[in-house]
């Protein structure tokens, strides 16, 4: 099966958060504070609810039988709408396997919230049997069917006291984990204009999603040493092939083991 592994980057919706919480005339700047306050009050942190994150970056690796490819879909240019048609017509293209670090917690809702404000085809991706009997019993929704894999879910048995940051497990790893930017610096970064170091972070944090999952199948027998040997070679290569910057910096940071 393909696999695609994926990752989003958010700030706050402004223009939403105005009409819900009518805070027109407010900068753009202010508006944010405003939400964030709010958050703060309600729940003792910044993070705003799933439905108040703008999509600005959607990065991936695609693994196929025959390629590596690691991207960030669209162009800088691309608006919310462009990355999810983007994101869901590869999903109609490919039918991959979904691979995530929490998407079934943070990704995929914002993802759902979001596609309800656009005329976006999904179709394929919300099959569970009615149009196509394969998906009956391993659709993308399911908590506990593969053709969605959440590696922190899975991984912390689907308890959310054991779950665990994609940083400290790939440093664990051997992974170079993140590298010059967290979440908590998105907001900060769009607005210097930044959105091609946001799309680089973005495209990191698949990269060392995709070698965790590798770790994974490993340990679940579906790749033996040399196998996972040979995937992690044709990752390093495909990364030093490309002549892109933070790519070779990744490389370059990533262990021997």
């Amino acid at each position: 099966m393909n696999v695609f592994v994926f990752d989003i980057e958010t700030i706050p919706d402004i223009d939403g958060s105005r009409r819900l919480y009518d805070l027109h005339g407010l900068s753009d700047d202010d508006v944010a504070r405003a939400v964030f306050h709010m958050r703060r009050q309600q729940a003792g942190t910044e993070f705003l609810r799933h439905h108040l994150h703008r999509i600005v970056a959607i990065s991936a690796v695609l693994r196929t039988r025959d390629q590596f490819r690691v991207w960030s879909l669209g162009t800088e240019e691309s608006d919310e709408q462009d990355l999810l048609q983007r994101f869901f017509s590869g999903i109609e293209r490919y039918t991959p396997r979904l691979v995530s670090w929490n998407g079934g917690g943070f990704d995929l809702p914002v993802i759902h919230y979001r596609s309800l404000l656009y005329p976006i085809n999904a179709a394929h991706y919300w099959e569970t049997g009615q149009n196509d009997t394969s998906f009956r019993y391993n659709n993308y929704l399911s908590r506990y069917h593969e053709r969605h894999t959440d590696l922190m879910d899975v991984l912390a048995g689907y308890q959310p006291r054991a779950s665990a940051p994609l940083d400290e497990i790939a440093g664990l790893c051997g992974f170079p984990g993140k590298m010059g930017m967290s979440g908590a610096k998105v907001w900060d970064a769009y607005q210097r204009g930044e959105i091609q170091a946001i799309r680089n972070y973005c495209e990191t944090d698949v990269l060392n999603t995709y070698l965790v999952f590798l770790n994974f199948e490993r340990s679940r027998g579906q790749l033996d040493q040399e196998q996972y040997r040979a995937e992690c070679q044709l990752v390093r290569d495909g990364l030093k092939a490309s002549g892109i910057r933070h790519l070779l910096e990744f490389e370059s940071a990533w262990l021997d083991g």
